[in-house]
């Protein structure tokens, strides 16, 4: 069975415990297994975090003041994509984006990336055509033994 939505959010920080509770909600409903659902909650609202500071364009236009966020479960791996309309991710040598450098532990900021990567068992970070960055990162999933949708 799969499940999917996608969501397109003004980038207010009310917006990021909006998409968590979502997909929090669906994953409870679908069975998935708590500790994977706290996992990708996290990464989701760090991305959603990065999106509301870090994703607005140079204009003042609709799409500068909005993000997308969309969440596929689909057998047994869960992928999140979050799009943005901002700068998008400095570009290293070979033209490859890629995320800032880790961040000191001393920071306030800066180590939401990283602890995505260390949250989703697949992450990948690229930029859209024109502007904007996108985040998506994938999980395999563990279901809860009374899971309704649980892949057999």
């Amino acid at each position: 069975m799969s499940i999917w939505w996608s969501l397109h959010l003004r980038r207010e920080a009310a917006s990021v415990p909006l998409a968590r509770r979502l997909l929090l909600g669906t994953m409870e409903t679908a069975g998935v297994d708590p500790d994977i659902s706290y996992d990708l909650s996290v990464a989701l609202s760090e991305a959603c975090a990065n999106a509301v500071e870090h994703g607005g364009g140079q204009g003042s236009g609709e799409a500068s003041a909005a993000y997308r966020v969309t969440a596929y479960l689909d057998g047994e791996k869960c992928r999140i994509e979050v799009a943005d309309s901002g700068p998008g991710f400095p570009t290293r040598r070979g033209g490859c984006a890629y995320a800032a450098p880790q961040a000191a532990l001393t920071d306030e900021s800066g180590r939401g990336l990283c602890l995505i990567e260390q949250l989703a068992d697949h992450v990948h970070f690229r930029n859209r055509p024109g502007h904007g960055a996108v985040v998506s990162f994938d999980k395999i999933l563990k279901w809860r033994e009374d899971a309704l949708l649980k892949v057999s």
